[in-house]
């Protein structure tokens, strides 16, 4: 197991150009992860940035939405990024569920659009995983 947070990167089509945006602007602080991408999603993302550790993983309705979901229930995922289309009809509605359920069910930080995406990537939920342990306790003075 690597010392380096893991994030998933996953987008649906009508958002593939807003995640690869954001990737674009922020691949400094993305490039302390190991990122981990559904097929179409991730293949546009390399092309952009090919410096980032990325592994590309099957297109979301042949099973990368499962593949992730399966890093998640393993304990091996610390961040989800999804942007998610609520205008677009999804024939794989169910493992979008079943993915979102997994992180809900896990507590994993999941960002649905660019403003939680942005919001994430700075806090101190990400910056500070694997320093001391995947939920950070919180001090409060007496």
């Amino acid at each position: 197991m690597t010392d380096r947070p893991v994030l998933a990167l996953v987008a649906h089509d009508a958002k593939k150009d807003a995640m690869v945006a954001f990737v674009r602007r922020n691949a400094e602080k993305l490039s302390v992860f190991r990122l981990v991408a559904t097929g179409t999603t991730g293949g546009r993302i390399l092309d952009a940035c090919p410096e980032l550790n990325l592994m590309q993983l099957k297109s979301g309705p042949l099973g990368g939405d499962q593949q992730i979901g399966a890093m998640i229930a393993e304990g091996r995922l610390d961040g989800l990024f999804f942007f998610a289309d609520p205008l677009s009809p999804m024939p794989h509605d169910v493992d979008v569920k079943a993915l979102m359920r997994l992180a809900l069910v896990y507590d994993i930080p999941m960002a649905l659009n660019l403003s939680t995406a942005e919001i994430l990537l700075r806090s101190a939920r990400l910056t500070g995983l694997r320093t001391t342990s995947a939920t950070p306790e919180i001090s409060v003075p007496r």
